[in-house]
């Protein structure tokens, strides 16, 4: 669930005029999910991949749930329509929250899965933060 960091510093996804200090971003990408009154609720949860989720503290509040913990993998690529390690939170359906923490919208690039695992997509990190269903989170991450 989480994007696939390897893919996009090690195959040279970078634009050609970006030096090593100006690499972008690559965040990572989870679904949560909890329950509340028997329904489940998928989130993504995007932070850099230098960071960790507090998926328990901040993610499992804004769920509104008691406990939250990364969707099944069948589950998120059944829910999603995108590939296990590919998934973006780009053309999630809709519903599903976009918690952005506040360091991946300040990012000048981010480099994120496209839905299929052999491409990934580098945008502003602003932009995903403009994503419906977005809100960026301060302490997303820690």
């Amino acid at each position: 669930m989480a994007a696939d960091r390897r893919g996009a510093e090690s195959t040279g996804d970078r634009p050609a005029a970006e030096s090593a200090g100006d690499r972008p971003a690559v965040p990572s990408i989870g679904e949560r999910t909890g329950r509340r009154e028997g329904q489940a609720r998928y989130a993504a949860c995007v932070v850099l991949a230098t960071t960790r989720a507090d998926v328990n503290g901040v993610a499992r509040r804004e769920l509104d749930v008691r406990k939250a913990s990364f969707a099944p993998v069948d589950e998120a690529v059944a829910a999603t329509g995108m590939e296990y390690g590919g998934i973006t939170p780009i053309g999630l359906p809709g519903g599903w929250p976009v918690l952005v923490d506040a360091r991946v919208a300040a990012a000048p690039r981010v480099v994120v899965g496209s839905g299929v695992r052999r491409s990934k997509l580098s945008l502003p990190g602003s932009l995903l933060g403009r994503l419906p269903g977005a809100a960026v989170i301060e302490g997303l991450a820690r």
